[in-house]
């Protein structure tokens, strides 16, 4: 991957079918494909309808898209300021280890610094090691205090 350029960029609307599969090949990295209910349709509105939802950065190298990670904005009362909540993030498995991650995470946190947010939060599994070893190389603060919880 040395000498290659990698961009990262916002997603639009043509870029659809990539996110898609994308979508689908985090979901096999995570173990759930079978959990993916997101269709073109879904995300063409909640995506790039009149208010989007959330919004996609996508990692290209040689015009080829390579990786994503899924944000979307949060407020945190204590602080009186907004946030950015990383839903998702997955580079493909041949690209890993080439600071594909590192490019969409520091591209984020540029974003969440050019919008006045206060932190980028989100979830890693208790399994993942590299990952784990991945967000604190990057100055990432593991808080193992807390746990997820989700209604419906």
């Amino acid at each position: 991957m040395a000498g290659k350029n990698i961009l990262i960029r916002h997603a639009n609307q043509q870029d659809i079918p990539t996110i898609m599969e994308l979508i689908y090949l985090k979901a096999e990295f995570d173990g759930c494909p079978e959990s993916v209910e997101a269709t073109p349709k879904k995300l063409e509105v909640d995506l790039f309808g009149e208010k989007p939802l959330a919004f996609v950065l996508l990692a290209e190298v040689d015009g080829e898209a390579i990786g994503l990670a899924t944000y979307h904005f949060i407020y945190s009362t204590f602080l009186a300021k907004p946030g950015i909540w990383l839903d998702d993030l997955y580079v493909k498995a041949e690209h890993r280890n080439h600071k594909i991650g590192e490019a969409l995470v520091l591209r984020l946190r540029q974003i969440a610094q050019e919008k006045g947010c206060a932190r980028i939060d989100w979830t890693v599994a208790i399994s993942n090691d590299r990952g784990i070893k991945f967000y604190q190389r990057l100055g990432a603060k593991i808080r193992d205090k807390v746990r997820l919880c989700r209604l419906i």
